[in-house]
């Protein structure tokens, strides 16, 4: 039995969390978890926190990210680290793809 799975990148059977966003769940152990979201222009997030680290990568596009210290804008190859317990938000001014590297896993997304 092999350990390695291919996990595809399609449209189809990405979930709907919020209007504007689309989420598909890649690869993931216990330990880290990848996550590709894409957004539509406009697309505002709920503010929120979680423990997990997260690593974000901006495919394309380009996301405003807003947290206790200030606000930026993050760009086609742009990457940024959020740390656990972090309040943030983001939001698309352009239609966008981001991959997010959780880690621990977040199982609320398994």
């Amino acid at each position: 039995m092999s350990l390695i799975q291919l996990i595809a990148s399609k449209e189809e059977g990405m979930t709907t969390p919020e209007s504007g966003l689309k989420r598909q769940v890649m690869s993931y152990s216990s330990s880290m978890m990848l996550v590709r979201h894409t957004m539509e222009r406009g697309w505002v997030g709920t503010r929120h926190s979680h423990p997990h680290e997260q690593l974000v990568y901006v495919v394309k596009g380009a996301i405003c990210f807003e947290y206790p210290g200030g606000t930026f804008e993050a760009r086609t190859g742009d990457s940024f680290l959020v740390p656990g317990g972090m309040e943030h938000q983001a939001w698309a001014l352009e239609e966008s793809e981001v991959l997010d590297i959780f880690t621990p896993m977040r199982e609320d997304y398994a």
